[in-house]
């Protein structure tokens, strides 16, 4: 379109719907509270299970290689005492 010629409204058509497909053009409305003592001693039980759990994954992780280790030490003992 050149800058000299006005738009006209039929010239315009938008190829997406402006607000989705099941979406309804209204206002939502989100509540925001103050967390309370109760709330927060939960919140932080939350954090506290959270943490545990990743410290014993990774603690697992970590045991499961100690018995790889020992073997490898073993046999890496073994084949030194045969060598001789």
């Amino acid at each position: 379109m050149p800058p000299d010629r006005p738009r006209r409204q039929s010239d315009w058509q938008p190829s997406w719907r402006p607000y989705g497909f099941g979406q309804a053009r209204q206002t939502h409305r989100i509540y925001v509270t103050r967390l309370g003592p109760f709330g927060g001693a939960l919140l932080f039980l939350v954090f506290a299970i959270l943490a545990v759990a990743i410290f014993l994954a990774i603690l697992g992780a970590v045991l499961l290689w100690v018995p790889v280790v020992a073997l490898l030490v073993v046999v890496a003992a073994i084949f030194r005492l045969f060598r001789r």
